[in-house]
């Protein structure tokens, strides 16, 4: 069954829609945007979470420290790095993560998607999953921008754990899900509506993620 993440949570109201329609996780933005929270508050929203939905913190190009402390504080089963790190900063975040964290914490590395050529570092990464995302210049995620999915159904068939993101909405989801054959799908943009999440469309972004489920099987 594939996963999906619902991104971008900074209200108690986002819990509640993601705790009633039960995603497999939820993303919390650290890096600089304006769906970004403080640790405080994502620890208030990460200790309201149903706890068979695992929390996600994304991080832009932050030093190794800075985000095994988050992580620590906030409770989060996940890190999604998003911005240029290079493959040794997994090495050392996770020597981190192991000193300071009593439990495993998943590294995702993020991969912006601009052709073909960019999914060859993938190989050089460390990670418990990648996320592809599009490739947008001067954005770090979240633009709501779509890739050639046929890239990330090749590499899905090697890597096993790709989350698919980048354009996603209620519309779209059930074709990427039947193309790629992903772990897992990724939204933000896509259910929100006036820039706030919006309830209908996240059931309706999960139901069509099930009926591509069902289908393929």
């Amino acid at each position: 069954m594939t996963s999906v993440k619902i991104c971008g949570l900074r209200r108690k109201e986002d819990i509640d829609y993601v705790n009633f329609y039960r995603p497999g996780f939820a993303g919390f933005v650290f890096a600089e945007s304006r769906r970004k929270v403080s640790a405080e508050t994502a620890m208030l929203l990460r200790k309201a979470l149903l706890p068979q939905i695992k929390s996600v913190g994304i991080f832009v190009n932050e030093e190794e420290k800075a985000v095994a402390e988050i992580a620590e504080y906030t409770g989060l089963d996940c890190v999604q790095l998003h911005g240029d790190e290079p493959p040794e900063y997994i090495g050392k975040l996770k020597d981190l993560l192991g000193k300071i964290t009593k439990k495993k914490i998943e590294i995702w590395k993020a991969i912006r998607v601009k052709n073909k050529e960019s999914l060859e570092i993938m190989s050089a990464f460390d990670a418990d999953a990648f996320l592809l995302d599009a490739y947008v210049e001067g954005s770090y995620g979240g633009a709501g921008s779509v890739f050639d999915w046929q890239l990330a159904s090749d590499i899905a068939a090697k890597y096993g754990r790709i989350i698919l993101a980048g354009g996603l909405n209620p519309e779209n989801v059930k074709t990427a899900v039947a193309r790629v054959k992903p772990y897992g799908v990724d939204v933000s943009s896509g259910v929100e509506t006036e820039g706030f999440k919006d309830a209908d469309k996240i059931r309706d972004f999960i139901d069509r993620v099930r009926e591509a489920d069902d289908e393929i099987l």
